[in-house]
């Protein structure tokens, strides 16, 4: 049975409104990445947030599972370009993440709209990242088959 730990670090200096932080990946995949509120709620400003690290979490693990359903159905993917929209609102009680909104284009081989739409559908489900959203955060996802090279 596969286990792996992945580890990430942050180090916040100053206020919430004014201060900032950086982020490390422990894998050294990226560079250390900066992060202020600004970021999460207004302006990038080539900052990163939370929220958009979840959205690359999400793009990436539903990339994942949907290459391997359809290759498990015997249609595997020539490509496929996902885009996680993930959105954080304020509420009565604070902010929270509210949607992750999927949205994949792909070239499959021997497959039409509706299998490509349904096969979506189920590696949204299968997403461990998705598993991980469940019951706290909307996901949808919307799939366009491209006939293309």
């Amino acid at each position: 049975m596969i286990s792996a730990e992945r580890r990430a670090q942050a180090a916040w200096t100053g206020t919430l409104a004014e201060g900032s932080g950086l982020l490390r990946l422990a894998s050294g995949a990226a560079p250390d990445l900066p992060v202020t509120w600004a970021s999460r709620t207004a302006r990038s400003e080539g900052k990163t947030s939370p929220e958009e690290l979840i959205a690359a979490a999400h793009a990436s693990c539903f990339a994942m599972a949907f290459s391997h359903g359809l290759t498990e159905a015997g249609t595997p993917p020539r490509s496929l370009d996902v885009t996680a929209v993930v959105t954080i609102v304020q509420t009565d009680s604070g902010f929270q993440v509210a949607s992750s909104r999927l949205e994949v284009r792909g070239v499959v081989p021997g497959l039409d709209q509706t299998a490509f739409a349904a096969a979506a559908a189920a590696a949204k489900e299968g997403c461990p990242v998705s598993q991980a959203l469940h019951g706290n955060v909307e996901i949808s996802v919307t799939a366009t088959l491209d006939q293309g090279a």
